[in-house]
């Protein structure tokens, strides 16, 4: 069916304001992990160090509230409208991030953030995504679309164990915590629907177990890519583009919602996407460009800050997290 104007005035807030909590949990965690010990990839004690941290707490709280809030934008609006709002958690991470460093953002990241904001708007407007379904397909249909998901995030993992490079490493925890976010968001979905018919159905289903696999799982990877990196918004950015691109692929694929297909529209669309992969090449450069620029001596520092116009005493901010891949 149509999205009617009341599940977008429901959907739409919720998702914006699960964005924004999701943005304050990922700076507030990733500065938090930077003060403990720095462990290997895939490190599941890691938890156990962040435990009792004030900071992480807060994250913690944030990542409940907006998980809570992107529920309540489930159940109201297809995943092909909420998953992509979720890009705007880009901006809001910058803004919490300078905050906790009580730091000027950075003007190129917000220029990235605010391109992957209006590429994000673009597609909404001309998409104009359709159908609410609440249920997945069954039997074979799940596969193809599930065997691709689970070989993309195994072969991230093998990569992220496997490599001495630290960018490669951040690269492939990314790629695998936005296919399992992208993954929960879907099967959340579908839990949401079956909340509506009544409190014990989930129970019923084995998608709310999975989701209690997949999701905590995804949110461990998320803490271990926050302390494995850098700069927080470059591999945010993976994360939080794979997170809507899985989330449409599962309600195209899984859940029969529907976009315009229109040869015009589809160049929209397309030119769309490709506005958000500027934003986030921007923000990735810049990172990379921060992260030598952290590097160099004083002297180097504070003649590359005068060349590129920026005081050196006010300098960009990023906050703690990830590192700054080209990604």
């Amino acid at each position: 069916m149509t999205v009617t104007g009341m599940s977008l005035v429901v959907a739409v807030p919720a998702a914006v304001a699960g964005a924004a909590c999701m943005g304050l949990a990922s700076a507030a965690q990733a500065r938090a992990t930077k003060e403990v010990e720095t462990g290997k990839p895939l490190d599941l004690t890691l938890f156990k160090r962040l435990v009792g941290r004030p900071l992480w707490l807060i994250g913690i709280a944030a990542t409940i509230l907006g998980l809570l809030l992107q529920l309540v934008a489930l159940a109201f609006g297809p995943l092909l409208l909420v998953q992509p709002l979720l890009v705007t958690s880009l901006m809001f991470a910058g803004l919490a991030s300078a905050r906790l460093e009580r730091r000027r953002p950075d003007r190129t990241m917000s220029v990235g953030g605010l391109l992957c904001v209006a590429g994000l708007a673009a597609f909404l407007v001309i998409a104009r995504p359709s159908g609410n379904s609440e249920t997945l397909v069954s039997g074979g249909a799940l596969l193809p679309l599930g065997i691709a998901l689970a070989v993309l995030t195994l072969a991230s993992l093998v990569v992220a164990a496997s490599t001495n490079s630290g960018s490669w490493r951040v690269l492939g925890l990314a790629v695998a915590t936005g296919v399992l976010y992208g993954l929960t968001a879907g099967l959340m979905k579908v839990v949401a629907g079956q909340f509506r018919l009544g409190i014990d159905e989930p129970f019923r289903h084995w998608t709310l177990y999975l989701v209690c696999v997949v999701g905590p799982l995804g949110f461990l990877l998320s803490q271990n890519t926050f302390q494995q990196g850098r700069f927080l918004t470059p591999a945010l950015a993976v994360i939080t583009a794979l997170d809507p691109l899985v989330g449409v692929a599962i309600g195209l694929s899984w859940m029969g919602e529907s976009a315009d297909g229109r040869p015009l529209a589809l160049f929209g669309e397309a030119l769309s996407g490709l506005v958000i992969v500027v934003g986030i090449a921007l923000l990735s450069t810049r990172a990379s460009h921060l992260s030598a620029e952290s590097e160099m001596p004083p002297a180097e520092e504070e003649t590359a800050s005068e060349e590129s116009g920026e005081r050196p005493d006010s300098g960009p901010d990023d906050g703690y997290g990830l590192a700054g891949t080209a990604c």
